[in-house]
């Protein structure tokens, strides 16, 4: 669901993504990215860490928030989004990750609005994996699509 410009103000919901995480899906993000850290490919290794196994990638979870946020604002994230984010936990294959968040500002200049959003990312326990801040710059009087 994209959000006309006309449709944004402060209080809005993004829509929430929600994303199950598994081995596999880390492993292919290994060799997508070439990111083949033992703790988040090998199980033997990363079982005898402080984090008792493996994790997803940190810009996994960072993907699927860029996915909400282009379901959200279509062109206008991918091309001039900007996201500041802090990790608390990491995801663990099994995890089922929400994405979420709100709109907290809109700003109006002479020809452009600027959304800024607070983000989140949860798992299925309720825990905080991921908290930040996002803003995306719109032409004034442009739909987001």
């Amino acid at each position: 669901m994209m959000f006309a410009v006309s449709e944004l103000k402060e209080g809005l919901e993004l829509p929430r993504l929600t994303k199950p995480v598994s081995q596999e899906n880390i492993n292919r993000y290994a060799e997508v990215s070439r990111d083949f850290n033992p703790i988040h490919i090998d199980a033997d290794y990363a079982g005898k860490t402080p984090l008792g196994g493996t994790i997803a990638h940190g810009m996994l979870v960072l993907a699927y928030v860029s996915q909400m946020m282009t379901d959200a604002f279509g062109r206008h994230w991918v091309t001039g989004g900007e996201l500041t984010v802090r990790f608390k936990a990491p995801a663990r294959p099994g995890d089922t990750l929400t994405v979420g968040g709100q709109i907290c500002r809109v700003h109006s200049s002479d020809d452009r609005e600027q959304v800024t959003c607070e983000v989140f990312c949860i798992n299925q326990n309720g825990e905080t994996v991921l908290t930040g801040d996002t803003s995306v710059r719109f032409r004034k009087n442009e739909n987001s699509r």
